[in-house]
């Protein structure tokens, strides 16, 4: 017998253990995240390595796609089933891609998940099968939560077609959605089998969708490397233009920063109360619900972002002028920094988005934790926030119209 799994009788103050066995071991998580091109192209055989088993065996494969993928490549249902036709000798499309609703509709919809598990159980999937999902962060969110359900989980690869997902929301270990009002109140932390990022498919974006994930790459990189943020900030005229060559750079830069965190942190599951990763997002998450999610997660986090910043040059953290960098920044790629919601009251006349500060302080266990850049490129932590002084922050400067010409 192990020393883990000795048995001992323990009798303790108020307390009769008769028997004791600590169980302890640990699960080696390892999953690529690949980056390419045109993943469905005859010759493109990334995926093939991704799904196909080693052993030869044909497996069995499922595809969702977003139906907001589907409105900006409508050939693209048709190149996957003649991409997995030209490789039937090793996986096999059970049936014809399933496209599914797009944004965060589904993740608000409990009969959508459901509908998703039903479908992969009518199809007999098992554990040694594929579910590929194509789409942004919401759909993967949501469809990731369906997969992870059946049979306690298939092996899933995540094909991210935004900008948000694909250097954020869908290359960690998140699977989620929304119920009663919060967001991602019900989900599972399940690693993928695999990601693979197209970045062809960021070409089928609308401009909002484009620059959403603009927003996580200056969180990240504020928390985590000045020299990124520096280099973002150089780079916000180019991303303003819709650069492609300036976005590959901040999806790859932000995507290894986040994965780094992931693996590096020792709280990969977030049990603990300290969530660098959640910068900004107390007050974006809040924003989301108090506009119906008519402001994109992308945008609720260049807003909280700029919240937060200026609280940290409030408190001492940062110096002023490097809030005003942030925000002219943010304002120069096309993030719109001032909307109604931040303006809406209570009825005792306390702005309600910082009823976002008593959700945060639920979802993390009771204890408030906020992180916030201490300089540029650390991390630092709170867990009081002057209310007064947060409320002046939600005044958000006018962009320098002056600068904005220029």
């Amino acid at each position: 017998m192990t020393e883990q799994n000795r048995a001992n009788t323990v009798v303790s103050s108020g307390m009769n253990i008769l028997h004791q066995i600590q169980q302890t071991f640990s699960v080696p998580l390892q999953y690529p995240v690949l980056f390419t091109r045109k993943a469905f192209s005859g010759d493109n055989e990334i995926l093939e390595q991704v799904l196909a088993s080693p052993d030869r065996e044909r497996r069995r494969v499922m595809v969702y796609v977003d139906s907001g993928v589907d409105r900006a490549f409508p050939e693209l249902t048709g190149d996957i089933a003649l991409w997995f036709a030209a490789r039937a000798d090793r996986l096999d499309l059970v049936c014809e891609p399933e496209v599914i609703t797009g944004g965060e509709g589904i993740k608000n919809d409990y009969r959508c998940v459901m509908s998703l598990v039903d479908k992969l159980l009518e199809y007999h999937l098992c554990r040694h099968s594929m579910v590929v999902v194509i789409g942004g962060g919401a759909v993967l969110d949501a469809a990731g939560f369906a997969v992870s359900l059946v049979h306690r989980g298939l092996r899933l690869v995540r094909m991210p077609s935004t900008t948000l997902a694909q250097n954020d929301a869908g290359i960690g270990v998140k699977n989620g959605m929304n119920l009663h009002g919060g967001k991602n109140t019900v989900g599972v932390f399940a690693a993928p089998h695999a990601v693979v990022n197209d970045l062809s498919l960021l070409d089928g974006l609308s401009d909002t969708d484009w620059r959403a994930g603009i927003s996580e790459a200056f969180k990240v990189a504020m928390i985590k490397d000045a020299a990124f943020f520096h280099e973002l900030c150089d780079l916000a005229p180019a991303l303003g233009q819709r650069d492609e060559q300036a976005m590959e750079r901040l999806v790859i830069r932000c995507a290894e920063l986040h994965l780094h965190h992931i693996a590096t942190s020792g709280d990969p599951f977030e049990l603990g109360s300290a969530r660098p990763l959640d910068f900004g997002h107390w007050s974006a998450h809040k924003l989301e619900s108090l506009s119906n999610y008519r402001i994109g997660h992308g945008h609720a986090v260049a807003i909280g972002l700029a919240i937060d910043t200026l609280y940290a040059a409030r408190i001492g953290w940062l110096p002023p002028q490097t809030a005003e960098t942030v925000i002219e920044a943010l304002h120069t790629c096309g993030f719109d920094l001032h909307v109604p919601e931040l303006q809406l009251k209570l009825g005792d006349g306390r702005p309600a988005i910082l009823q976002g500060l008593d959700e945060f302080r639920e979802h993390l266990g009771g204890q408030l934790t906020l992180s916030l850049p201490h300089p540029i490129g650390q991390t630092g932590e709170i867990h009081e926030v002057d209310e007064t002084l947060m409320t002046e922050c939600l005044n958000l400067p006018q962009r320098n119209t002056a600068q904005s010409k220029n």
